[in-house]
């Protein structure tokens, strides 16, 4: 009966998530500016009521009394638990609270800091957000850096040191190739990618395409708009995504096809692990794997412009006029160094993490004061990428994560760059599933990612799921030779040694 209470109060805990979740949703999106003083101290209780619930006495009573259980889903379940309750019992709840009051704060301060181009506006915000990164490193307790401490709890088993090498390497080996293709000159006319597109009809195209080519339905999900692109979900049966819409028509629709990535990953995880710890993705980078091989492993590729640039014309004529599937593919693929990263090539996209994760290490380890931060960014995006932003709107203010808090967060987006290329590796050797792809019909792809990743939730570790799914550990190889022979084909350069 032990293991029947643990259950109900894993599913308490999971409830009182889910409704905090749906707080912040509303506050993203439907939410009127003045109730967001309000909003702030009710997500901070719940989270208070969350944590003391969670890392009460009976919880480890409960957990001590499971030991391990003989079902997998039950061991599993304690397993991922007890490592959830180790950790939460080294915060205190006051320290809980705090921090949710501090990122609704924070990230208010953000959107109108970021409205006005004003870093000045953010910048005490975001030295509280630093603080509490630090204090919640000491609270938790690490090895060798206090990033260790918050990059675990985005990627478990992953340390600064690795990433550190994974990062070098990619930068070795992709950065010449960027200087090869932006030395190639244009690859088609851009000119499309800016060409009238109205708001309604990209967010309906995009909308159209993430269901029928990847199977995001209005029975479980649903799309807004918010300041910044999300995905969100408080049960497999309820999930949401967000876009934003720009002249730039990309963005509306690759970013609404990277959020159906995050989305199918927590519909596709396994009922039996509903109101549990375990119903989550494996970590962030195996989550970004999901959106970055939808958005661009498959949204990218010809095949997918092949099949639905019929589908375009019709909602779009004006965009579509005087192209075919090739040209519009070129296009989509442009290499250019660019100051926003949710609008960054795969080529630069990587250069973007590095310079956050370099600037997150500095304000840690404080050799970079916050109020700092904004000639610190400017000089690595000119180091990197040759740009200088004209304003901190479009530097140092454009990403939503440190007005919340997620410090150590972004190396999860190279990592899942990683992975995407090794599993769709992976999956292609099923002839069936690579027969598919090449039609841009994704079903067979779909089921393997549902049995494969999607399905195990937070059972696996990272480097469980990635051995079991791919048959080897985390490489940047595949990665790197796809970006070679992609671009090397869309921009007509000789391929290397």
């Amino acid at each position: 009966m032990s293991m029947d209470e643990l259950k109900r109060r894993l599913g308490q805990v999971s409830d009182l998530n889910a409704a905090a979740g749906l707080l912040s949703w509303d506050q993203e999106t439907q939410m009127p500016p003045e109730g967001a003083r309000v909003r702030g101290l009710q997500m901070a209780t719940l989270e208070g009521l969350t944590h003391e619930l969670f890392t009460a006495p009976r919880t480890a009573e409960l957990l001590d009394a499971a030991g391990t259980p003989a079902g997998e889903t039950d061991a599993a379940v304690v397993r991922v638990a007890r490592r959830d309750f180790e950790k939460a019992t080294r915060l205190p709840t006051e320290f809980v609270e705090e921090a949710a009051r501090a990122r609704n704060e924070a990230h208010h301060a953000w959107l109108d800091a970021r409205e006005r181009s004003h870093f000045a506006t953010f910048a005490p915000h975001l030295g509280k957000m630093i603080d509490l990164a630090r204090r919640r490193a000491d609270l938790l307790g690490y090895e060798d850096h206090p990033y260790n401490a918050l990059l675990d709890e985005y990627e478990p088993g992953m340390r600064s040191g690795q990433v550190r090498a994974v990062f070098a390497d990619l930068r070795d080996r992709t950065l010449p190739l960027l200087r090869r293709v932006t030395a190639a000159g244009n690859a088609a006319d851009y000119g499309v990618l800016t060409r009238p597109f109205s708001p309604e009809a990209q967010k309906a195209f995009a909308w159209r395409v993430a269901g029928e080519a990847f199977g995001l339905g209005p029975a479980f999900s649903r799309q807004d708009e918010s300041a910044h692109p999300f995905q969100t979900n408080f049960s497999r049966e309820d999930v949401r995504i967000t876009t934003r819409v720009e002249a730039y028509w990309p963005a509306c629709l690759f970013g609404t096809w990277h959020e159906t990535g995050h989305a199918m990953y927590e519909r596709g995880v396994a009922p039996r692990w509903e109101r549990t710890p375990v119903s989550a993705g494996a970590s962030l980078g195996v989550h970004e794997s999901q959106s970055r091989l939808f958005e661009n492993l498959l949204a990218r590729s010809r095949p997918f412009w092949e099949r639905y640039l019929p589908a375009l014309a019709k909602v779009a004529p004006e965009v579509t006029a005087g192209l075919d599937a090739d040209t519009i593919y070129r296009a989509v693929n442009r290499v250019q160094p660019s100051l926003i990263r949710v609008e960054a090539d795969e080529v630069t996209y990587n250069f973007h993490v590095m310079l956050r994760f370099e600037l997150e290490l500095a304000l840690l380890e404080g050799t970079l004061r916050v109020a700092e931060l904004p000639e610190a960014w400017n000089a690595k995006m000119h180091d990197y990428l040759g740009l200088t932003p004209p304003d901190d709107a479009r530097g140092v203010l454009q990403d939503i994560h440190w007005s919340a808090g997620l410090i150590g967060y972004f190396p999860t987006y190279t990592l899942g760059n990683l992975l995407s290329v090794q599993l769709l590796e992976a999956a292609r050797r099923d002839p069936e599933i690579a027969a598919g792809i090449e039609r841009a019909e994704y079903a067979p792809l779909l089921a393997w990612l549902a049995e494969q990743v999607h399905s195990h939730g937070r059972s696996l570790t990272p480097a469980e799921l990635t051995e079991r799914a791919t048959g080897r550990a985390l490489s940047a190889d595949p990665y790197v030779a796809y970006l070679h022979a992609k671009y090397e084909d869309i921009y007509g350069l000789k391929a290397e040694g």
